[in-house]
Order: structure tokens, then sequence, then C-alpha cells
């Protein structure tokens, strides 16, 4: 294992969300045992958290509509950590009912992606998060806060560091120990992601911060590096690239797990991940999609996988 990069911690922290962000947005229904073969592949690379479900609408988001199936096939295992997505107090209800570790409640720091994503204000739907937080009380189910939108917004364009500061203490004095900034329009860069996680650090002691990126700009893993850089330890990630917001133009997936892992593997930052059997199970996720998916290492795999001499052709001349 090579020696972490100067100022990188020893050991990063990964949550896979492609069961949930990943196939969110697929058009044609997973079947559920599919899903749960997905799950289990990355369970035997290694990985032990994930954001495994959404509980919304199933006319909203049809490919969900198995949520507490898919739960239930994981559900107990002491190992695991298992999020899900709630929107409202009816999706909480049903997340605690099916036995989540975690309920995932996510609002974006721009007002119109906020209206977009789940039309309502921000205002409204922090009241929300304050109802789910009473009914979580004695449960047992953590809460956990994601702000989207928080590197940019596509239809107002700069989101103030101000505007995630504020959400991020909101979500704090809700109780919430895991918060998560993401990127989901693509609009993180290094410098903001520097200049964010620089503002927030004061205002979260006690409170994990996540870092969710997507690369719809070609720099997903230079902002992973840049979070690495400031200490940062829990990442969140999508197999094979899956994923995209729906209500995003131009939005393309999630930075892939196995390509993430690949990087700290080279920077001498521990995960826990086998990432040959990542590049297993982005192989799956693919086979079940049935297209190419985006993740870069699933293709060329490690850095020094070798070739033999007589599988590449030699130059004339």
């Amino acid at each position: 294992m090579l020696t972490p990069i100067q100022g990188f911690p020893e050991r990063a922290v990964l949550t896979e969300v492609g069961p949930r962000d990943g196939l969110q947005s697929e058009p044609v229904f997973v079947p559920t045992d599919q899903k749960i073969a997905l799950i289990q592949s990355l369970i035997d690379a290694g990985l032990r958290r994930f954001e495994i479900t959404s509980f919304v609408s199933p006319r909203a988001v049809p490919q969900m509509r198995d949520a507490a199936e898919v739960l239930a096939a994981f559900r107990g295992r002491d190992d695991l950590h298992l999020t899900a997505l709630v929107p409202n107090l009816r999706g909480a209800e049903a997340a605690i009912e099916a036995g989540a570790d975690a309920m995932v409640l996510f609002a974006s720091a721009s007002e119109s992606h906020n209206l977009k994503n789940v039309n309502r204000s921000r205002t409204d739907s922090l009241a929300g998060f304050a109802d789910i937080a009473r009914l979580a009380e004695g449960t047992g189910v953590a809460l956990q806060g994601a702000i989207a939108t928080a590197f940019g917004c596509p239809f107002e364009g700069e989101v103030a560091v101000q505007a995630v500061v504020d959400q991020a203490k909101a979500y704090r004095d809700l109780g919430m120990n895991y918060i998560t900034l993401g990127d989901t329009t693509g609009m993180a860069t290094p410098a903001n992601v520097i200049q964010r996680v620089q503002a927030l650090r004061p205002v979260l002691d006690g409170v994990d911060l996540a870092l969710h990126f997507h690369n719809t700009r070609g720099v997903g893993l230079a902002c992973a590096y840049a979070g690495l850089s400031m200490g940062v330890t829990h990442y969140e990630s999508s197999i094979g690239g899956l994923g995209g917001c729906p209500f995003v133009p131009r939005a393309t997936g999630n930075i892939a797990t196995e390509d993430l892992v690949y990087l700290l593997q080279e920077s001498g930052v521990q995960s826990g991940a086998d990432l040959d059997g990542l590049i297993d199970a982005a192989g799956l996720a693919e086979r079940i999609i049935g297209r190419e998916l985006p993740g870069q290492v699933m293709k060329a795999g490690p850095r020094l996988k070798t070739a033999t001499m007589d599988s590449v052709r030699t130059a004339n001349g």
C-alpha cells in the first residue's frame, strides 16, 4: 500500500449511491432481483454503506416502486449501513417501517432547482424536515442531510457559499450528523470545493461532511482530489458512473465508484473496497442496464494490469 499523499486522510469512507441515484432515472424498470444482485456484487467487492433506495411516489419515480423489497433483502445486517432517500413525511413513515438505518432528507441550495426537483420552496422543504425529525425521534433511524446544487444552479448560476452554510446549519440543528454537498449539476470545481469545505468546517463540528460529485464537465475526480487535499473522508459515488439528475439540463452521471477507488488506491488512501471486484460489479451494472456506462477504469483496468506482447500488433516500417 502506498503512503498517502501529504495532507490526505489515511482512509476514506465510501457510500455507494448507484442503487438509488444511479437507477432512479432509468426509463426501463430494473427487476427487483437484478437490483438485489447488483447490490450483492458491490457488497462482495467490499462496500458497506449504501444509499439503497428511495421512498417516493411510484408515479413520480416508477423505478423505485420496489423500495421496501430491495431494503428487506439486506435489512438487519450488522455489517451494512443502509440509507433511503425520503422526500416527505409519508416517505419517512415508509422508510422507518421498512427498517432503514438512516433517512436522507434533501433540499437544494437554490430556490429554482428546489421548485423543479421537489415542487416546493426551500422554506417549505425545511419545515417538512422538522416534521420528519419529530417522527424519527425514538425510532433509532438516523437523519442525514443532502444539499443539492451546492456548487451551482443550472437556472440561477452561482450559488452563494452562505446559502450552503445556512442550510448546513439548519440540518445540523435538526440533529443530522452526516451532511452531503451534492454536485447535482456537475458545476463543482476544485476551487469551489475547497471554498465550501473551508466555510463549513467551523459550523459542522462533530458532523460528517460528505462530497458527492457528478462528472458533467469531466472534473469529478479532480474535485474529489481537492476534497482529499482538505482532509475530507466521506465520499458518495455510483458504480459505473450511473445516474444524473432528471431535473438538470444536460446532466450526466455520478463519478464512478471504481474510478474513485482507483484514485484513492493510487493516492495511498484505504477504502476497504476491492478494485477488481468493483470492475466486475460495473460490468454487471452495464449488462443490467443494457448500454455502455461512462466509467473509465472498468474499461482500462488497474494501472499495472499487463498484456501479452502478442495481444498487440507490431508497427511496420
